[in-house]
């Protein structure tokens, strides 16, 4: 489909429907044999690329890893393995991706903090008004 190994859903379907409007036998200009060919390619390769399973299949195949590609913290160097990677279902939700960010964290303590502050809050009304 012409995309780098990192590309999103959106982007496979996008490439995908715009290949298959210009090799589509009834639409291209090139031969019968050549056009059927080209569009049994194309289909095959989005039959790949769309299925999550199928395409981490691939990704391994090919000796391309999601981890190369994202800015590794200092002294992340462990690569992932392959038994680890098998045992993964998507691969589009890798909840290593990347550390939490300290906004992020800072994000989630305030969350939290929110939460057991009305549930106190809750508290604090209920054995009030039930006194």
């Amino acid at each position: 489909l012409g995309l780098h190994p990192s590309a999103s859903p959106i982007a496979i379907r996008r490439s995908y429907r715009e290949l298959s409007k210009l090799y589509h036998p009834d639409t291209t200009d090139l031969p019968q044999s050549v056009a059927t060919a080209k569009f049994q390619q194309l289909n095959n390769a989005y039959a790949t690329l769309s299925n999550p399973e199928r395409r981490l299949a691939y990704d391994l195949k090919i000796g391309y890893s999601r981890m190369n590609v994202i800015q590794q913290p200092p002294g992340f160097d462990t690569p992932v393995s392959q038994s680890r990677a098998k045992n993964f279902n998507s691969a589009y939700l890798d909840p290593t991706d990347r550390p939490l960010s300290p906004g992020e964290i800072f994000a989630l303590f305030i969350l939290g903090a929110t939460l057991i502050g009305c549930l106190i809050l809750a508290i604090a009304i209920g054995l009030i008004r039930g006194s």
